[in-house]
């Protein structure tokens, strides 16, 4: 697989809830800090977003898709200045049940604008560490970014007003492409301050050796033989590759085998897991998941420690 395809493998992102609301006349919605990404659409009209921690409200427009990648409370509103209600209060008593297969709840009536979308939980341990570089506000509102997720969206919609055998499992499915897609798009997007494992990878040079990493983790990499992919002296690679990811590429080569440790534990022994990433002795790839993660293999691998 490619770099993208072999982190969002190890996110394991699962759609829990996928699901929407219609809103009419003043209404503003609290909702609190989800545990994984939330990943919306806007079918109709238009509302303010507000996010903890982020300054200015962002304006949303039927088309728009935005991201939450960080876990922080968040408000949808059709007015900053009222005062926000729970989300939950506008659940029926079946709720979250209901929101599950794709229900469209209604406040004041529906009408004005509505919304869908996903949420989706991180199933893999130190998840943050991999979306940190997103900005806490992903927002997707160019025509051709639109166009992309079309398909998508309308599929989903017909879904969920119109279900049909194997629509949870579809609805599933078109959750996890809006995700991906979203990321794409963002990905392409001409933003400030591009430093992190994501945009890297639109680097052809330094992508080219995430991608080797990535595929060959095991291998006794050096500085030396990355650069030569690179196809860069040994010193500018090392200097681009901090500027690009953010970290030196001995630090990314270590942080991506211990993230693929931390989901081979659960089912290999530490010796097993340690050979398999290229380590010639179990005690060194001990001494390094511990520096990395902050316990020993054995402890992270007991159901106790991962809960």
């Amino acid at each position: 697989m490619d770099p993208l395809s072999d982190i969002l493998a190890l996110l394991k992102p699962e759609s829990t809830i996928v699901g929407g609301f219609s809103a009419g006349g003043d209404w503003s919605v609290l909702f609190p800090a989800p545990s994984g990404i939330k990943c919306y659409a806007i079918l109709s009209g238009s509302a303010w977003l507000v996010v903890d921690g982020v300054p200015e409200p962002a304006r949303l427009h039927a088309g728009d898709c935005f991201l939450l990648p960080r876990g922080r409370d968040f408000t949808l509103c059709s007015d900053v200045s009222l005062t926000p209600v729970d989300y939950r209060s506008y659940l029926s008593p079946a709720g979250q049940t209901e929101e599950r297969h794709g229900r469209m709840n209604a406040i004041n009536g529906g009408g004005d604008f509505a919304l869908i979308g996903g949420h989706f939980r991180l199933t893999a341990a130190h998840a943050r560490t991999l979306l940190d570089i997103l900005p806490p506000i992903v927002h997707l509102r160019d025509d051709a970014d639109r166009a992309a997720l079309r398909w998508s969206l309308d599929r989903m919609r017909q879904e969920v007003t119109a279900p049909q055998p194997g629509s949870a499992l579809v609805i599933q499915h078109l959750a996890d492409m809006m995700l991906i897609q979203a990321l794409r798009l963002h990905l392409a997007q001409d933003a400030p301050n591009r430093t992190g494992w994501l945009f890297a990878l639109a680097d052809r040079q330094i992508g080219a050796t995430i991608a080797a990493m990535h595929e060959i983790p095991a291998r006794n990499w050096t500085v030396a033989s990355l650069a030569a992919i690179a196809n860069m002296s040994r010193t500018t690679f090392a200097q681009r590759f901090r500027q690009t990811v953010g970290t030196t590429p001995m630090t990314y080569l270590t942080n991506w085998r211990m993230l693929l440790a931390t989901s081979r534990l659960r089912t290999l022994p530490v010796g097993t897991v340690a050979l398999s990433l290229g380590y010639e002795s179990e005690s060194a790839f001990s001494t390094a998941f511990k520096r990395t993660m902050g316990c020993s293999p054995r402890q992270y691998g007991r159901p106790e420690a991962a809960a």
